[in-house]
């Protein structure tokens, strides 16, 4: 007797096997938690033994300028008024001479690192610091650097460094996402691309937060049910889950299904401990003096009281747009835009190393570019007609990371006399996002996802490991 299936049935027999393969992943998760396979920590096994658990990306989105905080370059003052000699590179914007820094620098650590006043209370901590003077990147323009920060690609949707983390790591707090991004007064240039799945599944994508609110209700919305009380709830839930899963059945592997039905859940289960854990008014007066005031400050202690709950990435954001983007009167705009993050980071850093959580966990600073040593030269409706300011540099820039497993107190690679071009152990946005995978425990080039045909990865075909960076 022959058995024939028509395409319906056979959908529905391999969904049944995809069943059967969710549930075995779901067992080796319970062998996970109960020591059975210490190497899985969440989706992916990790190729090497992990130096950090998690990351904080502290995001100065606008470009902060590099040769006015923590590339000091004495030839600014020489050649100041002077040309530089560099018409060849290519900027965004017309730019002129050079301009030395409206700010002062001051040696600090035991290895005596000029940092500018904009950072002295950050430079404090300069001995726990890896700091990168060669950065560069491909293209002076926001939205492209932004999204090759944050995903590895420029102008193709990919998912975002945030979400191959917890794609490799997965989830250490079922109760919290595992990906959470805060950009005080609204969004950076790009918004959500910033923090997308792309082709990863749903609950690989960064939750959104607005630190600019100060209690809980408004900070996470629809964070506690008023309608009806938690038991009613969940059995409400309960019944949106059989819906849900019956509708899923007939359409098997739709991720979008997938992610609403996690996304539900997951919303149920942070009213309890979301509450909480975003709640910074449960801190001691000391620690709220010792991070100050402001939306940015806020979102500094969050983001301690969210590593500390075992959230995998954390990325916070200046602000809203590109506060950092000082093309004109950058001695008033840089200053201003520097005060309000400077004492936070000082604190978050001096609160993890008390709390022993610096050890594992890794701390990124820096933009999206540099600014040119030169001037911006005047343009209709760009800078007001002034010559104060600085064009963007993807040429050349700097960015730090502290704690999980770097080299503390090093300096990597340099840039030119004046700071426009790294020259000297040239690190890419790609050499970043590699080194930053490996201390988490990751080879780039095997932490993949199968899509459209090819496997995918957070550096693409490019990327080196930069071991100046690892301790």
């Amino acid at each position: 007797m022959s058995i024939t299936f028509n395409r319906r049935d056979a959908l529905q027999r391999c969904g049944l096997g995809l069943g059967a393969i969710a549930l075995g992943d779901l067992l080796r998760g319970d062998a996970c938690a109960s020591g059975m396979d210490e190497g899985f920590t969440g989706n992916v096994p990790v190729h090497f033994p992990a130096k950090a658990k998690r990351v904080i990306h502290l995001f100065m989105n606008g470009g902060p300028s590099h040769v006015d905080s923590f590339d000091h370059k004495p030839a600014l003052e020489q050649f100041d008024g002077k040309t530089a000699g560099l018409d060849n590179v290519k900027t965004e914007r017309p730019t002129g001479n050079v301009m030395r820094s409206p700010f002062s620098f001051q040696k600090y650590g035991e290895r005596g690192l000029p940092v500018s006043e904009l950072f002295q209370r950050t430079a404090a901590h300069v001995d726990e610091m890896c700091v990168i003077h060669s950065m560069h990147a491909d293209v002076p323009n926001h939205e492209p650097s932004l999204l090759l920060m944050n995903c590895g690609e420029a102008r193709l949707i990919r998912p975002a460094l945030g979400s191959w983390v917890t794609y490799g790591l997965g989830s250490a707090n079922e109760n919290l996402p595992a990906f959470v991004a805060m950009c005080p007064g609204g969004y950076p240039i790009k918004e959500s691309q910033n923090w997308q799945n792309g082709f990863l599944p749903g609950k690989y994508q960064g939750t959104h937060v607005d630190p600019r609110h100060a209690s809980v209700e408004r900070l996470i919305e629809n964070i506690r049910g008023r309608a009806v009380a938690p038991p009613d709830q969940r059995e409400q839930l309960d019944l949106l889950l059989k819906w849900n899963n019956e509708h899923a059945a007939k359409r098997v592997g739709d991720p979008r299904l997938e992610s609403r039905i996690e996304s539900f859940e997951l919303a149920y289960r942070m009213q309890s401990e979301a509450s909480e854990a975003f709640d910074v008014s449960r801190e001691s007066k000391q620690t709220l003096e010792m991070y100050g005031k402001g939306e940015f400050a806020r979102g500094a202690l969050i983001a301690r009281r969210l590593v500390e709950r075992d959230v995998r990435f954390v990325q916070l954001y200046t602000g809203a747009g590109q506060p950092w983007d000082s093309h004109d009167d950058i001695h008033i705009a840089h200053r201003n835009v520097a005060g309000k993050v400077d004492q936070a980071i000082a604190a978050l850093l001096s609160d993890l190393k008390r709390t022993g959580l610096l050890e594992d966990t890794l701390v990124i600073w820096g933009g999206e570019f540099g600014r040119t040593p030169v001037v911006e030269l005047p343009k209709e409706g760009a800078n007001q007609g002034k010559m104060n300011g600085r064009d963007h540099n993807h040429y050349g820039f700097t960015m730090w990371m502290a704690g999980g497993g770097v080299a503390a107190g090093t300096t990597v690679g340099a840039s030119d006399e004046l700071g426009f071009k790294a020259v000297e152990n040239r690190v890419h946005v790609h050499d970043l996002h590699a080194t930053i995978l490996q201390l988490l425990g990751y080879d780039h080039k095997r932490l993949t996802y199968p899509y459209a045909g090819r496997d995918f990865r957070l550096t693409d075909v490019h990327g080196r490991i930069v071991d100046e960076m690892i301790a």
